[in-house]
């Protein structure tokens, strides 16, 4: 575990160990209007055994009567398992955005994302709505963010065999995209930069969605298995969510300064960076740390970041390439492994040509 801004920085554990945290519940929803998976009994089999091993008990229902203030109260996620269409009424729906808001858990997979086009809020707790699929086939999906316990099991690419999806929408802007898919490894995808799968939060409330796990055999397979767990782990708050860390809440620095953009969580960044600039943050502690993922943007020369323990001229834990993103609003996230420390201040030092060189978002250490 790894202290950062006064909370702990939380991993899961695998899905094959039991955990110590308290038990509790889940809701598995599979409700289909339109297309039904036949992966949906394989999903629900998995889940349940992910429960067992991990300290949640499952509830598998297609009865939308469930939703209901005092019954969903009872979970602590929801999990809409490759739901298709219009399956919640007018009251159901008020139910659940109650439960979200009031800190509920949602997780969205595959078809989770074919589901109540008309309902504003759900588009936005889901994060994009399906658009089309090509055939089934495999694909090199990268990992663009290791510090989420969906996905801290991977390495820095995940090659497997899907549906893969197109959203009528790129979910970036408002979401934490954790997996993306490089278009130039398969055939049909036509969004260029392609999230797959992310998490955010809403209201009190916080969202996962995948869009893996159309296939009967994805439920099978490990390090989907681990994803899917990850997901429902922080959706429920199994243990402190990941803490993210704005760039502009330096606490010391050179050279750089907060700006403004529209695109940035707050509105905000660390900003103004040159070469030789750097910034400290005495609310982050290096214990343990085994990754940093930042978000970035740069209209400027881009460069390099490094993590450094200590001071701004500590020990260098790792080093990242922030690349030119075609604008100031234009964010991508960057991520590598660091260097275990024995613990110390967080800086963060910047080098690169000459000018501009990039804006920070926010970070996370894992």
């Amino acid at each position: 575990m790894l202290l950062v801004g006064g909370m702990v920085e939380w991993r899961p554990a695998p899905a094959s160990a039991s955990t110590a945290a308290a038990p509790y519940q889940v809701l598995v929803f599979s409700r289909t209007a339109g297309f039904r998976h036949d992966s949906i009994p394989a999903g629900i089999q998995a889940i349940r055994e992910l429960g067992s091993a991990n300290g949640f008990t499952v509830t598998a229902t297609e009865d939308s009567a469930v939703f209901t203030t005092s019954q969903l109260a009872a979970y602590r996620a929801v999990v809409f398992l490759s739901t298709t269409g219009d399956i919640l009424n007018a009251s159901q729906q008020t139910a659940f955005e109650s439960y979200i808001n009031g800190g509920g858990g949602f997780v969205g997979v595959h078809a989770a994302a074919d589901t109540e086009y008309g309902w504003p809020y759900y588009g936005q707790l889901v994060g994009a709505w399906f658009r089309s699929h090509p055939a089934i086939q495999q694909v090199t999906a990268r990992v663009e963010d290791r510090a989420h316990p969906s996905t801290a099991h991977l390495g820095q690419t995940w090659v497997r065999t899907d549906e893969l999806y197109n959203y009528a929408t790129n979910p970036r802007p408002n979401v934490r995209v954790l997996i993306n898919l490089d278009e130039s490894t398969y055939s049909g995808g036509d969004m260029g930069d392609h999230p797959i799968a992310w998490c955010h939060p809403q209201g009190a409330g916080r969202s996962f969605y995948t869009g893996f796990g159309h296939t009967i055999a994805s439920y099978s397979e490990p390090a989907f298995r681990t994803h899917l767990l990850g997901g429902i782990q922080y959706a429920a708050g199994a243990g402190p969510a990941p803490t993210q860390v704005e760039g502009e809440a330096f606490t010391s620095q050179f050279g750089v300064q907060v700006a403004g953009h529209g695109n940035a969580s707050g509105g905000r960044t660390l900003g103004y960076i040159d070469n030789g600039d750097w910034a400290g943050y005495a609310q982050v502690n290096t214990a343990g740390a085994t990754n940093f993922t930042a978000r970035i943007s740069s209209g400027g020369a881009g460069g390099t970041i490094r993590v450094r323990s200590g001071s701004a001229s500590g020990p260098v834990l790792g080093t990242v390439a922030v690349p030119v993103t075609g604008g100031w609003e234009n964010f991508q996230t960057v991520s590598t492994p660091l260097t275990a420390s024995s613990g110390g201040q967080l800086f963060l030092t910047f080098s690169g040509g000459s000018g501009a060189l990039f804006d920070v978002d926010h970070f996370f250490l894992s």
